[in-house]
């Protein structure tokens, strides 16, 4: 005979207000914290070489390697952030080629970080990392980067996480990360996808929607038709959807991340439902004001504690801090009324060649006889002085590959005035964060202000990030 039982409702749990991060106190203490404690810390970012442990296959041609440090340290990173991978894809003895990709891992787990990857055919990087990439691998990295990530204090933590396709990572890293973390909080996950069963991560989000009062998640199929016993949504981001996932929209803080018109029109819905622009953060590789500035902030922050404490890690670990970058300045485009100033492309004015060099303030020419800083490039090499001239301004930047010389201010950014002179320069993020505007400095100097996007030894090589620097002498460029 089967004993049949009253079911009484499970009360909810009772919890401090709001969500803290487990390093917060950390960073804001004047005690002296344990050196356990300290490096879990987010400082800065750092070079570091991590070896892959395991390896998840994940629906929707994802997947995720998870790494540990070969130097056994943790990696501190905020929930949202990212990091720069060195992949020999074309052999150990070439060029590595970086690639920036989300951490999909809480940092409340620190020993071990996941980064999770989809594969995409046509690509270069992609295919090779789902092949070749296995436990036992070791990669050198850089991070963490980026300033899409959960604040380190919430008193609210009222939060609407948007997330398209691969755009899931990020968001996964601060959806596990508040479901590690005790506190209050109130957060709604939609999730759009190409196919009923490409959702990547849907075991673990149905996991943790059923166990986790504060977290609901709804699924997306965008402008697909409705498959049979599908129980998800239907349509494109509208605002008809997000006033039925988040009817108080305006009162949360929003993160978003996906492809670039999945993000522009999540914008659009956004402020005509009434929510601040200072509430959404998007994961623009080229960011907002708003973004940048509490970057800024936090890395000023993370600078004045790592100088309180600096003399104590030189005591404990010299050598291992000895190798490490200094923290990382940030290159903040200008802005005006309506926003980001873009390039005009406006024609660069053409000047004689033969014109006589700029003068320095004691009456000689700035950049030695030779026209740069160190005599000019090697021998053998064009020579820069036959090349046209464009542009205006009291420095020359040669560009041997282009062979074209352009004149430049010292205040101006290399990478936007080559560019319109129609040097040909890959660039992605334009902050130094991505790194894929590196090009080869043959001579002269610059002042770089990168946020990760390239390693000490390549600075050391003669590599600089034109979209973070400007000009300090003549340059000659290998590009």
């Amino acid at each position: 005979m089967i004993e049949l039982r009253t079911v009484t409702a499970i009360q909810e749990p009772q919890r401090i207000r709001g969500l803290e991060m487990p390093w917060n106190r950390v960073m804001g203490s004047t005690e002296g914290p344990a050196g356990a404690a300290r490096a879990l810390g987010p400082w800065h970012p750092q070079e570091f070489m991590a070896e892959c442990v395991e390896t998840v296959p994940e629906v929707g041609g994802m997947m995720t390697f998870v790494f540990r440090r070969s130097d056994g340290a943790p990696l501190a990173f905020r929930p949202g952030q990212y990091v720069n991978v060195a992949f020999p894809v074309n052999g150990e003895d070439q060029d590595a080629v970086d690639r920036s990709y989300s951490l999909s891992s809480s940092p409340t787990k620190p020993w071990t970080f996941d980064i999770t990857v989809k594969c995409d055919p046509t690509g270069l990087v992609s295919p090779w990392v789902h092949e070749n990439v296995k436990p036992g691998t070791v990669l050198e990295m850089l991070g963490p980067v980026g300033a899409f990530h959960l604040p380190d204090a919430d008193r609210r933590a009222r939060y609407l996480l948007l997330a398209a396709g691969a755009g899931i990572t990020p968001i996964m890293s601060m959806l596990r990360t508040i479901h590690s973390l005790p506190g209050q909080a109130d957060v709604v996950v939609l999730y759009h996808g190409a196919e009923a069963g490409g959702f990547a991560f849907h075991q673990e989000l149905a996991y943790i929607a059923s166990v986790d009062s504060r977290v609901k998640v709804f699924y997306s199929l965008g402008d697909r038709s409705k498959p049979e016993g599908w129980e998800g949504l239907t349509g494109r981001l509208t605002a008809a959807v997000l006033d039925e996932v988040a009817p108080d929209a305006n009162g949360r803080q929003v993160y978003a991340c996906g492809p670039e018109g999945y993000l522009n029109t999540a914008t659009e819905l956004l402020e005509k439902l009434g929510v601040d622009d200072t509430s959404i953060h998007m994961e623009f590789f080229s960011g907002d004001r708003q973004t940048i500035l509490e970057y800024q902030a936090e890395l000023a922050l993370a600078v004045d504690i790592a100088e309180e404490i600096a003399e104590e890690i030189a005591d404990s670990a010299e050598d291992y801090y000895e190798s490490q970058p200094t923290a990382f300045g940030l290159y903040e485009p200008g802005y005006d009324a309506e926003g980001t100033l873009k390039a005009t492309g406006l024609p660069l004015e053409t000047v004689d060649p033969d014109a006589p060099c700029p003068e320095t303030p004691d009456g000689s020419p700035d950049g030695g006889p030779d026209g740069g800083p160190d005599g000019g490039p090697e021998a053998g090499s064009p020579d820069a002085s036959s090349f046209d001239t464009v542009g205006t301004g009291s420095l020359t930047l040669s560009f041997m590959r282009t062979g074209l010389n352009v004149r430049i201010d010292p205040a101006e950014h290399i990478l936007g005035v080559a560019q319109r002179a129609g040097v040909r320069i890959g660039a992605n993020c334009k902050e130094g964060m991505c790194g894929s505007c590196k090009v080869v400095k043959l001579s002269g100097e610059v002042e770089m202000n990168h946020q990760g996007g390239i390693r000490a030894r390549e600075i050391d090589a003669g590599k600089f990030l034109p979209c973070c620097s400007t000009a300090r002498t003549d340059l000659v460029i290998d590009a």
